[in-house]
């Protein structure tokens, strides 16, 4: 349990880093891009195998990790478009309930993934505790054209989501963990370059210390919450069906107080009760 525990507070760590993004102008994709090569650096200076692009190429796990890399950059570009086209709240409500995507799925592909009814009314409760701490108002009102951002954002963390649990089952053993997650995160990083290049056709980005400096910052913090993520479903001693449900919430739960505490962010009385709705999800999951 206790890496489920700091896999949150590395998350929540994540969230403070780029809550204050905003604040110093930081540049998102070129912070990111940054962060990428450092947390993929990291990892393979920590690896227990030498770097060998032969191995690499030959390895079962290398599929897993171009696909994962990719999808990290794309669905987060795509969750920033979100926010700025249909609002925070019902991108945030789109990235949190892909995790239905892994539960799903695991529950197919593994045998010894069981589920209780007690079990299916903590994932429900997590979904009402998901829907009314992320947002302010009765009614979520968007402009219905841009509802392929809100589908995308949700298959787009929950196939990565998938293939990151698939990997760490079947395909990625303790040895080559450093490798994988070098691969992974180096083409997260050589995606966000692609990007990035597309996106100066129409205007020239300027690259900034403060951009660089960010990434690296942001980095090393995010190396960690992989790994710790990683180990979450590995030795935690609980099936992935319970993991990431218990993660969410958990994320959930930690920024909000620390949104409250740090960031002055108010809490409405609907987030409090989605706050209450996902704790006793917590407990269910858990224990049942």
């Amino acid at each position: 349990m206790i890496d489920i525990v700091l896999t949150v507070v590395a998350f929540n760590i994540l969230i403070i880093f780029f809550k204050l993004f905003p604040k110093y102008e930081i540049n998102n994709l070129q912070a990111l891009i940054v962060n990428y090569f450092v947390a993929g650096s990291l990892s393979l200076y920590f690896s227990e195998q030498n770097f060998s692009l032969d191995y690499i190429l030959a390895s079962s796990w290398i599929y897993h990790a171009i696909v994962i890399g990719v999808l990290f950059i794309v669905t987060f570009n795509l969750y920033a478009t979100g926010t700025q086209k249909v609002g925070i709240a019902i991108t945030t409500i789109a990235n949190k309930l892909s995790l239905l995507i892994p539960v799903g799925v695991a529950l197919i592909l593994y045998p010894n993934e069981q589920i209780s009814y007690l079990k299916i009314i903590g994932f429900i409760l997590a979904i009402v505790g998901i829907y009314l701490s992320s947002t302010q108002q009765k009614k979520l009102v968007f402009d219905k054209k841009y509802i392929w951002l809100i589908v995308l954002v949700f298959i787009g963390q929950g196939i990565a989501d998938v293939i990151f649990n698939n990997a760490q089952k079947t395909v990625v053993d303790e040895a080559d963990k450093g490798l994988f997650f070098m691969c992974l995160l180096f083409m997260a990083g050589l995606s966000g370059i692609i990007i990035l290049l597309g996106q100066s056709i129409k205007e020239k980005p300027q690259l900034k210390f403060k951009n660089i400096f960010a990434g690296v910052i942001f980095g090393i913090p995010n190396y960690i919450t992989i790994i710790l993520f990683f180990g979450a479903l590995e030795n935690s001693g609980l099936a992935a069906t319970q993991v990431y449900p218990i993660i969410s919430m958990g994320v959930i739960i930690i920024s909000a107080f620390v949104g409250l505490i740090l960031f002055k962010e108010r809490l409405s009385l609907r987030n409090w009760i989605g706050l209450g709705f996902a704790i006793f999800s917590i407990f269910i999951i858990t224990n049942y």
